[in-house]
């Protein structure tokens, strides 16, 4: 047995998942520690809450795996005192981790029983920063833009692009996976002077973006 063996699982993830991966930003990573994924999946699944992989949340949707939340959040680059859009509330992991590192969060969930879900994990953890809408989520929250930050977590099959240049703050930065199922990949967008800068991160593979505005 080695060293990393012989810890916690939820430290064994840290190290292993995370650090050893090259995410560096330490905030992240503290938060990351604090925020236990354990608490956002199902009692039977608890014991692989820490494993390197997405595990499902019912209604067709997954919680990403732990490595794809660290990296979407250290993209993002947060401060305290941004405001994020997230889509896609899912479980609410990546919005509790959300929380935990900028001053609002408005996360959208078009599947009411996991936003219900979602809310009440996150009122359990005293968090008290998140704004929560059941709707679709490729329409935004235009009446609480812009944002500083938005973070999609679903895939959309093109780049949502009146989305982004609508609702994301002039500066502001994007991370989403596009794409078809088999051929996603993960994106940072930088909008700049109301033209959007589109950078490719990694491939991925989510669940599709579900909306009427899909693209």
């Amino acid at each position: 047995m080695n060293e990393l063996d012989a810890l916690p699982p939820l430290e064994r993830m840290i190290r292993k998942q995370i650090m050893e991966r090259g995410i560096t930003d330490m905030r992240v990573v503290e938060t990351m520690r604090l925020v236990k994924r354990e608490n956002f999946v199902a009692a039977d699944r608890r014991d692989l809450a820490y494993i390197d992989e997405p595990l499902p949340i019912g209604h067709g949707q997954t919680i990403s795996q732990p490595y794809i939340v660290a990296l979407m959040t250290s993209k993002l680059e947060l401060q305290p005192s941004h405001r994020v859009l997230e889509i896609g509330t899912g479980c609410g992991y990546q919005t509790a981790i959300l929380a935990r590192l900028v001053r609002e969060v408005y996360t959208i969930e078009i599947v009411k029983a996991l936003l219900d879900e979602a809310w009440e994990r996150l009122m359990s953890l005293a968090i008290r920063n998140v704004h929560f809408r059941y709707g679709d989520g490729t329409r935004g929250w235009p009446e609480a833009a812009p944002f500083d930050r938005i973070l999609i977590a679903a895939a959309a099959r093109v780049m949502p692009r009146k989305l982004l240049l609508e609702q994301l703050a002039d500066g502001g930065t994007a991370v989403l996976p596009v794409g078809e199922e088999r051929n996603q990949t993960l994106y940072h967008v930088l909008k700049k002077g109301g033209e959007l800068i589109v950078t490719e991160i990694c491939p991925v593979r989510f669940v599709d973006l579900v909306g009427e505005i899909n693209g």
